[in-house]
């Protein structure tokens, strides 16, 4: 007799990063059935699903379940998991269930993982939505860090001045704020061609209004006259 096979349930966990860390993005953290398996297997690891990679079409995040199996790096030590190691699973989408397996630890290989898990698919793409959704645990830095982003890198602003978004990164030390980087495709650009832009962020005005400010600043004119050259 054939043991059915259980379904598990997933839920998303935004964590923020000490001020210092390598990367300032908030972590997206996996719980199965409660629990943050991270942390189980990888303690004192980061989450690598950063919410710096959750903008764009569904099918392009970290943790979006395709027909072609792929491997997803999980977890890393603050560090390139070539070097220090991380905890990575393949995820596959069988039909109605999305399955996660041959689970690797290369932080610790005599620490355990778990066995092949599978979710519902509709439960798994549903959170996957709602943890993009959720804004309800952001800070003001992060909440600019996501509209700059937004309003700048994937609205297409910086390809029609011939401009290519480099990376946007919320700075958590004071000062905080959201530094912008890019670079002009021309090469002999007589502005250069890196820059930066830098948004500082305080906590007495909306983060909203603040980058509403920032955007009327720079966005009527071609960057490389504003920004900082590198």
């Amino acid at each position: 007799m054939n043991t059915p096979i259980r379904i598990s349930t997933l839920a998303l966990r935004h964590a923020l990063p000490q001020p210092l860390a390598i990367d300032q993005w908030a972590e997206v953290r996996p719980l199965i059935d409660g629990r943050d398996v991270l942390a189980e297997i990888h303690p004192g690891g980061v989450s690598s699903c950063s919410r710096r990679e959750w903008f764009g079409p569904a099918e392009g995040w970290p943790l979006a379940a395709l027909e072609e199996p792929r491997c997803v790096e999980l977890s890393n030590n603050d560090c390139y998991t070539g070097c220090c190691g991380g905890v990575f699973v393949t995820i596959h989408r069988r039909g109605d269930r999305v399955v996660w397996s041959s689970w690797q630890n290369t932080n610790d290989i005599r620490v355990p993982v778990p066995a092949a898990v599978h979710f519902d698919a509709a439960q798994y793409d549903a959170e996957l939505k709602r943890a993009v959704a959720d804004t309800g645990w952001e800070e003001p830095v992060d909440t600019a860090a996501r509209l700059v982003t937004r309003e700048l890198v994937h609205s297409g602003w910086f390809e029609r001045w011939d401009c290519v978004a480099d990376q946007v990164e919320p700075r958590r030390e004071e000062p905080a704020g959201v530094e912008v980087y890019f670079s002009s495709r021309r090469k002999t650009s007589p502005h250069g061609v890196r820059f930066s832009f830098d948004l500082p962020v305080t906590r007495d005005v909306p983060a909203e209004e603040q980058v509403r400010r920032f955007i009327d600043r720079i966005a009527s004119d071609d960057p490389r006259k504003t920004a900082e050259p590198l």
